[in-house]
């Protein structure tokens, strides 16, 4: 077992790194006390699952991840994780980049047959013939000194990432599907996944049928929060719930008494900083002039005539799933389907890449009568006319 704990270690085991061609990554890490995610262990391990852990909170010595983050950023190795987002927007707070090129097992596994979102314990149970022993899974990982049992388990996750990954990578080889792998996993680099401006934190919070001063006021308290959030470094929920913030959206109060009779806002609360900054961001929402007010595009439910349409696309969606053995959601999902029908010719998943290639060119032919679904001995099977 290898524990890394100061930054001679540190520069030694990336050196040893540099010459593999792709290295398995996982992170443990704290979120329930603070806003971003406090990482407290890296786990690596090369080709040769010469592993190791990265004591991010050594006392030994304050770790310069230096090395570290320029492994990671060095595009001539692959980097392997199972369910990256997380995990990438842990690396891209604390380095300001993001793993590429980048493999992630759980979309390779949904290419690979094993279903939508499929878990890390599955694949080690069906790929290594292993049993993950969870009870170290959430432990406290910010505690110090860690424990053997914690290390080792925080190791397994890479070393047996290793093997994982060969064999999704044979099988993607072998059906010629890599590219699909990293179609998927490019959208995953895009830095605007792991930012968040304050000026959109209201999209997240959902009114009642929203109006668009409602809207302006929203937009202006949730920026406050976010701003608070981040400056303080704890969760939002810590500044102001969102019940409450919704409440204040609805009633707008004007002075501290009203904010008073806000739920979860006491008199002692109207009356601090914490009040007046309340009032202001509310007047500031009330300010914004009606053409500059947000607005929300609500989707009208789908027209009745594209109903049957839309059903037998899913039928032939689960048909491909199943002579593809990819999961379903890969492919298509129902917004995707509901577009597509609308629209065949749109901008769309559907119409570009592999999904093209192994959905959407038949789901054209669906639509323009060149294809029909029959049963045939018990079976669904499609017949191009």
């Amino acid at each position: 077992m290898t524990l890394i704990t100061t930054n001679a270690a540190l520069k030694d085991f990336c050196a040893q790194l540099q010459n593999s061609p792709y290295i398995t990554v996982d992170t443990e890490f704290m979120r329930e006390k603070t806003y971003y995610a406090k990482l407290c262990l890296i786990q690596v391990s090369g080709a040769d699952k010469n592993a190791a852990a990265i004591d991010v909170l050594s006392t030994e010595e304050e770790l310069d991840l230096t090395p570290l983050w320029n492994i990671i950023k060095d595009e001539r190795i692959l980097k392997v994780f199972h369910a990256a987002r997380q995990d990438i927007e842990i690396i891209y707070t604390l380095s300001g980049g993001v793993p590429a090129p980048l493999f992630d097992s759980q979309i390779a596994a949904m290419v690979c047959g094993y279903g939508d979102q499929v878990g890390y314990e599955a694949l080690v149970n069906d790929i290594c013939k292993l049993k993950v022993d969870k009870t170290s899974q959430f432990t406290d990982w910010s505690r110090r000194p860690l424990s053997p049992k914690q290390i080792t388990y925080a190791l397994g996750d890479v070393i047996h990432l290793v093997d994982i990954y060969e064999s999704l990578h044979k099988r993607l080889e072998k059906k010629g599907r890599s590219h699909w792998v990293l179609e998927e996993t490019s959208k995953l680099l895009d830095k605007r996944l792991y930012e968040a401006p304050p000026e959109e934190a209201w999209m997240r919070l959902k009114l009642r049928s929203p109006k668009p001063r409602d809207l302006a006021v929203l937009k202006e308290l949730a920026a406050w929060r976010e701003i608070e959030a981040q400056r303080k470094d704890v969760p939002r929920s810590r500044i102001i719930k969102d019940e409450t913030l919704l409440d204040l959206t609805y009633q707008k109060p004007s002075s501290e008494a009203e904010l008073s009779g806000i739920r979860g806002i006491s008199g002692e609360m109207a009356k601090s900083k914490f009040g007046k900054a309340v009032l202001a961001a509310i007047e500031r929402g009330k300010a914004i002039p009606d053409s500059e007010c947000p607005q929300v595009n609500i989707t009208p439910p789908l027209h009745q005539k594209y109903v049957p349409v839309v059903e037998m696309l899913k039928m032939l969606l689960r048909i491909t799933s199943s002579e593809n053995d990819v999961a379903a959601r890969l492919i298509a999902s129902s917004d995707d389907l509901e577009s597509f029908v609308k629209e065949p010719e749109a901008d769309s998943p559907l119409n570009s890449g592999w999904r093209h290639d192994v959905f959407g060119q038949e789901a054209h032919e669906l639509l323009e009568g060149r294809m029909a679904l029959t049963l045939d001995k018990g079976k669904i099977r499609k017949i191009r006319l």
